[in-house]
């Protein structure tokens, strides 16, 4: 049997490189769907909804089988240990420097919850249904100076990234240490993504080590 298409539902650089360190040859479809956060929707219930309707939207244009992959990650500020489904603030991208600055100085010093909810969708003759799991990391953040978020910020670097920062900057280094998964953090956690697959029998891949710190 021909291996079906792999789709990214996602247009996030991140994630297409993280996607193609697996060795998985796909080709991007971007979804189109209305991102608002509904009225009292818990954070983990917004990602994972998102998440559902990114993959259920490409699925609906698509005439071929194939294998649908859609990511929401939110990064979530004030909620306790167990309380992360129902509490804490979601910080989004910041539309300006601003927004930017308010919120790396709110995460600084701090730990909250990168939560990124995943979506695999088989697109055949069947009704398939979405199959989504949530991964959550810890992240702590350094106790960096005000000077080191403006030139942080000169670099137009947090503007498309939840929460303002990535953990991966060169020179920015924002996080002090993470429990949990790396790759979550960067956008797209391959542990989950890899039990995802083996669920619904795509050949098994190995994740690359990069899984904490």
């Amino acid at each position: 049997m021909t291996q079906p298409t792999f789709i990214l539902a996602s247009s996030s650089p991140r994630r297409r490189e993280l996607l193609a360190s697996l060795g998985i040859a796909f080709r991007i479809v971007q979804p189109a769907v209305d991102e608002t956060l509904r009225p009292g929707e818990p954070p983990l219930d917004y990602a994972r909804r998102l998440s559902r309707e990114k993959a259920l939207d490409v699925a609906a244009r698509l005439d071929e089988i194939a294998a649908v992959l859609a990511a929401d990650t939110v990064v979530i500020l004030g909620a306790d240990t167990l309380g992360v489904d129902e509490q804490g603030d979601i910080l989004g991208k910041p539309a300006d420097a601003g927004e930017a600055r308010a919120m790396l100085r709110r995460l600084r010093g701090r730990t909250h919850q990168v939560c990124t909810a995943l979506t695999l969708l088989q697109v055949d003759d069947a009704a398939a249904q979405p199959l989504t799991r949530i991964t959550r990391t810890d992240v702590t953040m350094r106790a960096y100076t005000d000077d080191e978020i403006e030139a942080y910020i000169a670099t137009g670097d947090p503007f498309d990234k939840a929460g303002a920062y990535a953990i991966q900057h060169p020179v920015f280094r924002p996080v002090a240490k993470i429990e949990g998964s790396y790759t979550n953090v960067v956008g797209l956690p391959l542990e989950t993504l890899r039990e995802m697959l083996a669920e619904i029998g795509w050949p098994v891949i190995t994740v690359p080590q990069e899984t904490s710190e």
